[in-house]
């Protein structure tokens, strides 16, 4: 980036950690994700530490920066354990960097593969927005015992699912099992065996669960658990909305390129709104959402 002077680059390159609520302009909505723009002399478990200690879902670091070319290379990791991908975090990030050296194209190496992220800001004062483009999201149906042990686990019976939307388990940088409820009542009553939905997930590769329920065919209500990562449910999962929107790909339920929304979060009282892009000739999907600064 041309122009950019050393105190600026200085004031990028912070070890502090700051935190962004992402998926919404309201710093008390969304998922909010710490960022720490220079992590460059962390080591694994430092990283782990911090991120235990901020409390968040995810907590986003940046491992190296050239901020001239803006490519970045980030790392995620939870309370408990390091993520290969993260969406709330990359949108929280790519809006973190905006803020310093303005909008526009970013390239972020992550552990999951390379994700292009534009950044776009609607005027001065705007709150901005973040698009990552993911890696080819793969979705398959669910084995059946694979969804008799997260049924088990969430206290739900088959008669709870939408038999048009079949489990399946899906990815789109880390893998997500989605079960779709049959009722809004279904999805609003979530109150789940934490250590046992835990090993479930642990056992299957699972980072969460993604239960949906369709409004309409491009508006789905959403909620999705994440014991294996110390949190009790997220209030907004970019990964799993990449991972779903390669789900209707491979459904065939998007047959032209499509927008679809996901409302996540209102049940826990932080409101999130993730748009997700589905075209059926690229298995790569595309979720923007908003971020804004959270007070400390």
């Amino acid at each position: 980036m041309s122009g950019m002077n050393a105190d600026a680059t200085a004031r990028i390159l912070t070890a502090d950690t700051l935190r962004y609520a992402a998926f919404t302009a309201d710093p008390a909505g969304g998922n909010p994700a710490g960022v720490v723009l220079d992590a460059s002399g962390f080591g694994d478990a430092e990283m782990l530490a911090l991120a235990a200690e901020v409390g968040y879902s995810e907590t986003a670091f940046v491992t190296r920066a050239d901020v001239v070319r803006r490519r970045f290379s980030v790392r995620y990791f939870s309370p408990l354990a390091e993520v290969a991908f993260c969406g709330h975090a990359t949108v929280a990030t790519a809006v973190a960097l905006a803020d310093r050296i303005g909008p526009g194209e970013l390239l972020l190496d992550t552990p999951a593969g390379e994700i292009p992220v534009t950044t776009a800001r609607d005027g001065a004062g705007a709150v901005a927005r973040a698009t990552l483009t993911s890696v080819a999201t793969v979705s398959r149906p669910a084995e059946p015992a694979e969804v008799d042990a997260a049924l088990g686990a969430l206290g739900w019976g088959r008669a709870d699912l939408d038999p048009e939307l079949p489990p399946h388990v899906s990815f789109g940088g880390v893998r997500h099992l989605v079960l779709a409820a049959r009722s809004r009542e279904r999805l609003g009553d979530l109150d789940y065996d934490f250590d046992g939905l835990a090993e479930v997930m642990r056992r299957y590769g699972w980072t969460t669960l993604q239960l949906v329920w369709r409004e309409t065919e491009r508006e789905f209500h959403v909620r999705d658990p994440f014991p294996v990562g110390g949190v009790v449910e997220d209030p907004a999962t970019g990964a799993a909305a990449a991972a779903f929107g390669g789900y209707l790909r491979t459904l065939g339920l998007v047959r032209e390129p499509a927008s679809i929304t996901l409302r996540q979060g209102e049940d826990m009282g932080r409101p999130s709104r993730l748009l997700v892009d589905v075209d059926p000739d690229d298995a790569r999907v595309r979720v923007s959402g908003q971020a804004v600064p959270i007070g400390r």
